[in-house]
Parts: structure tokens; C-alpha cells; sequence
């Protein structure tokens, strides 16, 4: 058909605008609207991630210690040994 992929139809009775990409500003609002968005949205979401970080790490960490701690020989074990 010759046409590209959005062109492949008309539209009758519907007027439609576009803006050249070229005409776009890519980084407008960047510092003014989109640094206290994001913010924002750490400061609502760190609640839900932090909690349950802390307690993966705390139990983790105890995990490992009580590992090492079962590990190792007990000293008493091996007193009348030659």
C-alpha cells in the first residue's frame, strides 16, 4: 500500500494535530516539576520498602553469625586428646 505503519487508514470528519519531534522540548519541567515528583514519591513509597529491607537484613545477619557460631569446634571436646 505504500503507506507506513500509522498511515495505513483515513480518517473522514476527524482533524488531528501533531508536533514534530523536533519542536519538542525534551527536558522541560525536569528541574521545576519533575525533581520534587520524584521526591515525592520516595518519601510516600519508602515506608512499603524500608521495613521490610531491615528485617530481611536483621534476619540474615543473625542467620550467618548463628552459622558461623555452630561451625566452630568446641574447645572441651578435646581436652584428654594426645
Amino acid at each position: 500500500m505504500g503507506h507506513g505503519f500509522g498511515q495505513l487508514y483515513k480518517l473522514r470528519g476527524i482533524i488531528t494535530y501533531r508536533l514534530s519531534p523536533f519542536e519538542q522540548r525534551a527536558f522541560a519541567g525536569v528541574i521545576s516539576h519533575g525533581f520534587p515528583n520524584t521526591l515525592r514519591r520516595i518519601s510516600e513509597s519508602v515506608l512499603y520498602v524500608v521495613p521490610p529491607l531491615a528485617i530481611a537484613y536483621l534476619v540474615y545477619d543473625q542467620t550467618e553469625k548463628e552459622h558461623h557460631r555452630l561451625m566452630l569446634k568446641n574447645p572441651a571436646d578435646y581436652e584428654n586428646d594426645q
